[in-house]
């Protein structure tokens, strides 16, 4: 449909031409001779083109090229990449994931992984910030791999009318187009991983669909939260350095090359164990609410995804020892852990990665302790939220 020409991924029959202007943008062509030093501009060219035979959609480039990328960083970069998917009701239905926002890159390219590993047919189609777009042939990989266009600051006229836009491809998308998609559940990361779920996100996507009312609509979307858990995030650093700043100076603001600084650092640090969790999906729920006030229904709406978000976690000791660092104390880890036998060890390594993420930060003024106490935070926010949510009774400050 033409009306969402402007945000929506290419479509098949766009997909030669989309990638004949990316192997001939000078950037791009930078970028991958970083990779293929040796091969000379020509040959690594027309091997490209050789390897794009046969690519019609967004899936089968997905299938071709991601899909070996991305399993190549779960095995250089991670301890693992799981997927628990037990409490969707089966691989034929497309859902909407609504998760809690990890990384710029990888939340949504992780899960195109495990989506296909475990038996359904598609991947996601994701939205994604025109702020991150900052080049061009950023823009045209990014439509070649299932992203759709989030636009962000405009103004509160624009921002309605793009919002209406955009919720109405995604049920276009779901309910026609027969796709998965993937949004995260706020507007950008949460630096210091509380995760909480905004009003807004829901409200958007209550906007489009030809439902009678909003729960008609949100419940075409077939929501299903989604938590994502990492046991080390490999810019705790950058995130924790971003909080100095801003509390030294409130008007600072990243640049491009910090977000691509972010990129860099998410995709090729190192993250330890990743866990995806699918939460109950929101149709076996939403009723429950459907006779609240708008607002009302909004606000326990919201709610209800986060409980279901936080007790989807997957706690690692990093959680429990950051959480108990913060306490000064050890008692959440020797929960945990079953006793003080591994206690010495595994702090030893934690303190020590502390440490070596702290030695990355270069800035001004620098406040060793204020930093510690951010990454620290990131830690044991999950960790706090799932006690939250669970009613865990084994909850020690």
């Amino acid at each position: 449909m033409r009306e969402f020409d402007e945000i929506r991924p290419y479509e098949k029959g766009e997909m030669k031409q989309a990638f004949e202007e990316l192997i001939t943008d000078r950037q791009f062509n930078a970028i991958i001779n970083g990779f293929t030093p040796w091969l000379p501009k020509g040959l690594r060219n027309c091997l490209l083109r050789l390897s794009f035979i046969g690519i019609k959609t967004p899936l089968d480039f997905q299938k071709r090229f991601m899909k070996p990328v991305v399993n190549h960083i779960i095995r250089k970069h991670c301890d693992g990449c799981s997927f628990d998917g037990k409490k969707l009701p089966g691989t034929s239905q497309r859902y909407t994931f609504v998760s809690n926002h990890r990384d710029i890159v990888l939340d949504s390219a992780f899960l195109d992984v495990l989506l296909i590993k475990n038996g359904h047919p598609t991947t996601v189609e994701i939205g994604i910030g025109d702020n991150l777009l900052i080049y061009p042939w950023i823009k045209r990989l990014v439509r070649m791999n299932k992203a759709f266009t989030v636009r962000r600051g405009l103004t509160a006229h624009e921002m309605m009318r793009s919002s209406e836009l955009m919720s109405r491809y995604i049920h276009y998308a779901v309910t026609e187009k027969k796709e998965n998609i993937w949004i995260a559940q706020r507007e950008g990361r949460a630096k210091d991983s509380d995760d909480r779920t905004q009003e807004s996100v829901l409200k958007m996507l209550a906007m489009g669909g030809t439902g009678d009312n909003f729960v008609d609509k949100l419940r075409d979307l077939n929501i299903v939260p989604l938590t994502i858990s990492y046991e080390y995030d490999p810019c705790d650093y950058l995130k924790a350095k971003e909080f100095q700043l801003k509390r030294d100076n409130p008007s600072y603001k990243k640049s491009k090359q910090d977000d691509l600084d972010n990129m860099k650092t998410g995709i090729f640090g190192y993250k330890g164990r990743v866990t995806y969790r699918c939460g109950t999906p929101v149709n076996t729920w939403i009723d429950e609410l459907k006779d609240l006030p708008k607002n009302e229904f909004f606000k326990e709406l919201a709610h209800r995804m986060d409980r279901e978000i936080h007790s989807g976690y997957e706690l690692y000791a990093s959680n429990y020892l950051a959480f108990d660092m913060l306490n000064g104390n050890l008692k959440a880890t020797e929960q945990f852990l079953g006793g003080t036998e591994k206690i010495g060890k595994y702090k030893a390594a934690f303190e020590k990665y502390l440490n070596e993420q702290i030695a990355k930060i270069d800035i001004p003024d620098k406040d060793t302790d204020f930093l510690r106490e951010r990454i620290l935070t990131m830690y044991a926010n999950p960790l706090k939220n799932y006690w939250a949510a669970t009613g865990n009774s084994e909850r020690n400050e």
